[in-house]
Order: structure tokens, then C-alpha cells, then sequence
């Protein structure tokens, strides 16, 4: 009687010491990496775990400036991931992008990793991979706007990443060129394929599926998203795309030609003084990035440089080459908002159509009509968002509903936030969504948010997460979301939300003629 007492003890003992085992990897704040073991911390009242700054490539510093990303380094015992890593080296270009990071420089290869907080490495949750905006210029992983704070509490892990930009991720110079074998720039490029190649390596330990990701970006973001589904070496890191407000089927962001931008960028490489690649990388960081300057925002898109890219992304479309995957896409109302702080007259308006489109300016004004200075405002905010950013999202749209064999979906995003401390208009702006995307609203300085808002935030996080689930944006509670790749329908996010068919597309087909060049 004795031993059988024993024995239950010491089996009721080992019960115990498993139970508290499970408990401890469940609740554990450390995480064992390819690299080494991370510890992280609980975010959202304890709803989250978050991993940040984690390296995902070595530091594209000395003799890797300018080439691509190298694996990164391990290391032994515990590594903090409980703050931002440096963002990427930039110049100051927009007073709304706020970092909560160190501060810039070129070691900035870091991405952060979010996931519920009762996550194991068996858990296979969806994976959602985010690009940041900016114009391939500026931004960061570390913008208060896309924390994880919320979207993992709808089943998700979400993964956001730093990658270099401006003349440290696209400066392609022929002397570069001739160094990688005939491919120079795209190294912001390179980075985000990197960073994907991480996520498959290691996303498992931290609750996510590798074989279930969704790229997913706004502007510049948007852009890479359209662009990683047409370049081979991105095939198969991701399985689901979704596009916020841009695509590389627009000139506002050109994917150059290798031979002009070794000329462009060759000059520009002279201007400096130096007299080789070593010199050239020797220069500091502030003195490349003064001279840069000159060049403005977008002075260094990316490339057609024979490896990543080796031909114009929309004619990879057009073969039906690019990744057939789920892409869910649209933009804003009032991306051309900006016209509204310029002004804009019946007469200036009419004036404005003669002098763009000529001939054609007649049908241009049946289109974008401008009767009355109010009509012409709305007018010139219409075609200015068309131009920026619509005409371009629209054709990639169609072109992967024509050669995708992937379903489609497409949104409009109708509801006019309300003003704040860097948007002073009511209008559903460029980079609107990424707050109501992310459940983030309280993120954005001076605002004072309505419950139609937060609703559509809900509402919003709950259709983007459902795609990244299963590739289909619809689930309960939410309106039906029709697809747009068998009928050209879309749903329209407002207060209330409906769906339709496309009254737009004669706006679209009038500039498939023909859209003359706009400095925005």
C-alpha cells in the first residue's frame, strides 16, 4: 500500500513538473532563432508577444554597402528583442512619420515579430509580412501607425520589417553593376526577399505558418508587393498579396532601365569626387546622404537590373508570369488630396484640362467635370488621386484578374477621417488606411476619432486578417465582399459599407489613351 502511494506521488509529481513545463514554454518570452535564442515581451495588456528588432541580414555596412543582403550573424546566449532597431540611414522628407526607434543608421537590416500571446510552435497561424511606405525614401518598421499591438488578437502572427532605401537600397552605378555580375541597385529590393527567407526559416517557432504569408504594403509598400509578385526570386516565400495604394505599373515611381540609371546614378557616383568603389563606400553616412539630396525624394527607384527584375513588372504581368496568388488591392478617395491645399477654379480648372490634354480635354471634363469652383476642387482631388495613385493600382488589378488565375478583390476606402495635427482637411487621404488597418487609430497625433470610425477599423482588420486566413476576405459580421475577378464589382468602405459594380472604369479606360506626366 506504501509503494503503490509512492508511486501515485511521484506519477502525480511528474504530472506536475510536465504541466508546468507546457505552461512555461507557452508562456515563455524566449524564442530560439536559426541566429540564437531572442527574448521578447508582452504587449497589449498582455494580449501579444512582441520579438523586435530582430536581424534578419548582416549590417550592410562597409564593404556590403551596396551589395546584397548576407545572412546574419549568430550569436551565443540571449539576445534583448524587446526594442526597435535602428532605422534605416534617410533624409527627413515627411513631418507625419514618427519613429519610436534609436534612431537612423546604415546597420538598420531588422525586422519584429508579433504574435498572440498563448502561441506555440505548433499553433501554424497565418503570417502577415508588411512593407512599409515612404517612396522607397523614407520610413520605418518602428512608426507608431503599424505596431502589432491589435491585428495578432484576430489570429494572426504579423512580421514588419526595416529595408534600405533611397541611395543605400537603389543607387545603381555601373561600376556596381560590374562588381555583382551585370546587377546593381535593388538592394531594398533584395532585403525584403531576405527577410521573407527568414520568416520561412524561423517563423515556426514563433506560432507562424511559413507556407501560409501574406505580403501586404501601403504606397512604396505597395509597389514592392506588386513588384516581389513578378520577381522569380520571391516565388514561393509568399502564398497572398495585398496592395494599399500603389503599384510598379505607374511612372510615379519608375522601374528604370538598367542602362539609364548607370548613366544617371554613373554621374552622380562622379559628382562625389571619388575614384573607386572603395573610396565610394568609405564616404559617411551623412555626407552620401547630403548629396543625395539633389536628387529628391524619388531619385533612386528601382531597377530592371537583369537578376531580380529582369523585365518591365507589368510585362511579367502580361505573360502571366508573376506569382499566382489571392491579391486583394485598392486605395483611397482622396489620395489627390493634396489639390485641395493647392485650390482649384472653374477657370483654373478648364484652363488646367486645355493645357494637359488638349484635344482631348473636352471628353477629359465630361469625365472630371468642373461647372463650378466646388465641382472643380472635387474634380481636380479626383483626377489627381487617378494619377498619383489609382490609374496604376487599376491596371495591376486587371492585369492579375487577366492573367493571375487567382481570385481578386478590390476595395475603395470612402470614409473622410477626421482632421489631425499633419492632415488638416476631412478626407480619406494617401496613407489613410494604414491606422484603420492595424487597429491603430489612437496612434494618430490630434485626432478625435468617431464610432463609424473604430467600426470600420474593426471591420477592416477583421476582412484583411479573414484573406490572410484563407485567401477570401469574407467571415461573419462582416458585409459580403464580392470578388472582382468574374464580375467588375467592389466593395466600398464607409461608414456604411456596400458593395457594387465599378463606375469608375470610363475614367480608367479614358487614360489607358494617354495620361500626361504630373509633378506631384
Amino acid at each position: 500500500m506504501q509503494v503503490g502511494l509512492k508511486a501515485v506521488c511521484a506519477l502525480a509529481i511528474a504530472g506536475l513538473a510536465l504541466g508546468l513545463a507546457a505552461t512555461v514554454h507557452a508562456d515563455s518570452l524566449t524564442v530560439k532563432t536559426e541566429q540564437g535564442k531572442v527574448h521578447g515581451k508582452t504587449i497589449n495588456e498582455g494580449k501579444v508577444k512582441a520579438f523586435l528588432g530582430l536581424p534578419y541580414a548582416a549590417a550592410p555596412v562597409g564593404e556590403l554597402r551596396w551589395k546584397a543582403p548576407e545572412p546574419p550573424v549568430k550569436w551565443k546566449g540571449e539576445r534583448n528583442a524587446t526594442k526597435f532597431g535602428a532605422h534605416c540611414a534617410q533624409n527627413h522628407v515627411f513631418d507625419d512619420i514618427i519613429f519610436e526607434d534609436s534612431g537612423p543608421s546604415e546597420d538598420c537590416l531588422f525586422l519584429n515579430v508579433y504574435a498572440p500571446a498563448d502561441f506555440t510552435d505548433k499553433s501554424k497561424l497565418p503570417v502577415m509580412f508588411w512593407i512599409h511606405g515612404g517612396g522607397y525614401a523614407v520610413g520605418a518598421s518602428s512608426e507608431p501607425r503599424h505596431n502589432g499591438d491589435f491585428l495578432p488578437t484576430k489570429g494572426v502572427v504579423l512580421v514588419t520589417i526595416n529595408y534600405r532605401m533611397g541611395v543605400f537600397g537603389f543607387l545603381a552605378a555601373a561600376d556596381l553593376g560590374h562588381e555583382a555580375n551585370g546587377a546593381a541597385g535593388n538592394y531594398g529590393l533584395l532585403d525584403m526577399v531576405a527577410a521573407l527567407q527568414w520568416v520561412k526559416t524561423n517563423i515556426t517557432r514563433f506560432g507562424g505558418d511559413p507556407d501560409n504569408v501574406t505580403i501586404f504594403g501601403e504606397s512604396a509598400g505597395s509597389f514592392a508587393v506588386s513588384t516581389l509578385m513578378a520577381a522569380p526570386a520571391a516565388r514561393g516565400l509568399f502564398q497572398k498579396a495585398i496592395g494599399e495604394s500603389g503599384a510598379a505599373f505607374s511612372d510615379v515611381l519608375p522601374t528604370d532601365a538598367l542602362e539609364a540609371r548607370e548613366k544617371k546614378d554613373g554621374e552622380w557616383v562622379a559628382s562625389l569626387g571619388v575614384k573607386s568603389l572603395q573610396e565610394l563606400r568609405a564616404l559617411p553616412t551623412d555626407k552620401v546622404l547630403d548629396a543625395a539630396k539633389a536628387k529628391g525624394t524619388n531619385g533612386f527607384p528601382p531597377a530592371i537590373d537583369g537578376k531580380l527584375l529582369t523585365e518591365p513588372v507589368a510585362d511579367t504581368y502580361a505573360a502571366g508570369k508573376q506569382a499566382h496568388v489571392p491579391l486583394l488591392a485598392g486605395w483611397n478617395r482622396d489620395e489627390g488630396s493634396f489639390f485641395a491645399m493647392r485650390g482649384m477654379t472653374a477657370v483654373q480648372w478648364k484652363g488646367f484640362a486645355a493645357g494637359l490634354f488638349k484635344d482631348r480635354a473636352a471628353e477629359f471634363l465630361t469625365l472630371y467635370p468642373g461647372d463650378t469652383d466646388e465641382q472643380a476642387l472635387r474634380a481636380a482631388i479626383d483626377y489627381g488621386s487617378d494619377a498619383f495613385i489609382a490609374f496604376g493600382t487599376w491596371k495591376w488589378l486587371e492585369a492579375h484578374r487577366k492573367t493571375g488565375d487567382s481570385p481578386v478583390y478590390r476595395y475603395h476606402l470612402e470614409l473622410a477621417a477626421p482632421p489631425s495635427k499633419f492632415h488638416p482637411g476631412s478626407f480619406a487621404f494617401h496613407s489613410d488606411d494604414i491606422e484603420y488597418v492595424f487597429g491603430t487609430l489612437d496612434t494618430r497625433p490630434g485626432a478625435v476619432w468617431r464610432p463609424e470610425d473604430r467600426k470600420l477599423s474593426e471591420q477592416m482588420m477583421g476582412y484583411w486578417t479573414n484573406f490572410a486566413k484563407t485567401g477570401d476576405p469574407n467571415g461573419p459580421g462582416l458585409p459580403e465582399w464580392p470578388k472582382y475577378d468574374k464580375v467588375d464589382s467592389l466593395i466600398h468602405l464607409d461608414s456604411a459599407i456596400t458593395s457594387g459594380p465599378d463606375t469608375l472604369r470610363p475614367r480608367y479606360e479614358f487614360l489607358l489613351k494617354g495620361m500626361p506626366a504630373m509633378d506631384f
